[in-house]
């Protein structure tokens, strides 16, 4: 509506039309908006080359909260919760840059700076004031990639989300694989227009580049080798004598031979002998 406030899908369509290179009067006309609100939205919040849909509808938030008087000791209150707010979208815009979806990013990053161990869908739709549906797309993702996971609560019949103990390992692998991905990718690009072409050389550049990459972060297929080698030879009782060889802690050790049981998918009881040779040292 003209003269009203703009909504998040209202910054979403102004960010579209940026990156499609339209003046800010076509948006404007498109939002059926005056081309002054558009111009000062934009000026506000980056300006053409940096203006972003949800920072500038978070950041508009903010402000507003920071012009709205607060009675009494509240004041102090809101001061304490704003920078822990922004730190959690500046948290969920770092994981962005790394390569994560947007929602997902925010969901992952509230669940990690949360004081609670879980949260539920209610929870994070309240918290991060997006809807449902919104919530459960980025839930089903990070379900997929190993990065949260569900705890059911059958006395209130909620769902309960849990970040996974290796979530950061998780998140390493989703940008390994999407690395091998660009490298597939650029590989099949080659095939189709010839590796002597001029496309076909910057695709053999490309896929080369991601490939290595992509080998760089996931060990490569020595490294794998080694860690399966490693699980096989392990023997919990050993792990006082390896570790005095080594100079390192029993601990370190342990927690070395576990992440190889791991890689290498052997059997977790293993790990649970390794875990009692820590306690017999």
């Amino acid at each position: 509506m003209p003269g009203g406030r703009l909504s998040h899908q209202d910054r979403l369509d102004i960010a579209a039309g940026l990156a499609d290179g339209l003046g800010y009067a076509e948006i404007a006309r498109v939002l059926q908006r005056p081309t002054s609100t558009v111009s000062r939205e934009v000026a506000r919040n980056g300006g053409p080359g940096g203006y972003r849909a949800d920072h500038a509808h978070y950041a508009t938030a903010t402000r507003a909260r920071r012009r709205r008087p607060v009675a009494n000791g509240g004041a102090a209150a809101a001061r304490a919760v704003e920078p822990r707010q922004a730190y959690v979208e500046r948290f969920a815009t770092m994981m962005v840059d790394g390569g994560l979806p947007r929602m997902a990013s925010r969901v992952l990053a509230l669940l990690y700076t949360s004081d609670s161990r879980t949260l539920t869908a209610a929870d994070l739709v309240r918290l991060l004031k997006v809807s449902p549906a919104s919530i459960s797309k980025a839930i089903g993702y990070l379900e997929r990639v190993g990065m949260v996971y569900r705890e059911p609560d059958p006395v209130r019949r909620l769902q309960h989300y849990v970040i996974a103990e290796d979530v950061w390992l998780k998140a390493w692998e989703v940008s390994a694989r999407t690395n091998h991905n660009w490298a597939e990718t650029a590989a099949e690009g080659v095939e189709l227009v010839g590796r002597d072409t001029p496309a076909g050389e910057r695709l053999t550049q490309m896929a080369e580049f991601f490939e290595r990459l992509s080998e760089d972060m996931s060990g490569g297929a020595g490294f794998q080798d080694c860690l399966a080698v490693l699980a096989v030879l392990w023997q919990a009782d050993r792990a006082p004598d390896v570790a005095s060889r080594l100079g390192w802690p029993v601990e370190r050790v342990v927690d070395a031979a576990t992440y190889a049981l791991k890689a290498s998918g052997q059997d977790g009881a293993e790990q649970t002998t390794g875990q009692a040779a820590v306690g017999e040292a």
